[in-house]
């Protein structure tokens, strides 16, 4: 499953840069490509753009991008590829 930005987001990028994948992209709000989102699967413990996220629940699971955790390892290890 991605993760998706809501429309409380402020812009303030810090989302976007701890982001290991690069899946981020500046828009109004911020957009997550859910073809590079991984959740941060085989790169930290949790979604680093929500532990970065300043605003609470700006960040959330994205329900029109259900994956198991296996899906989002064979992702992330295409991406590294």
């Amino acid at each position: 499953m991605a993760m998706l930005i809501t429309d409380k987001c402020s812009q303030c990028d810090a989302c976007r840069e701890e982001c290991p994948t690069g899946a981020i992209s500046t828009g109004r709000p911020y957009v997550i490509d859910p073809n590079i989102c991984v959740e941060c699967v085989t790169f930290h413990d949790e979604p680093e753009c929500v532990a970065m996220c300043p605003i609470s629940g700006c960040i959330i699971l994205d329900p029109n991008h259900v994956e198991t955790r296996e899906a989002l390892m064979e992702k992330a290890a295409r991406l590294d590829a």
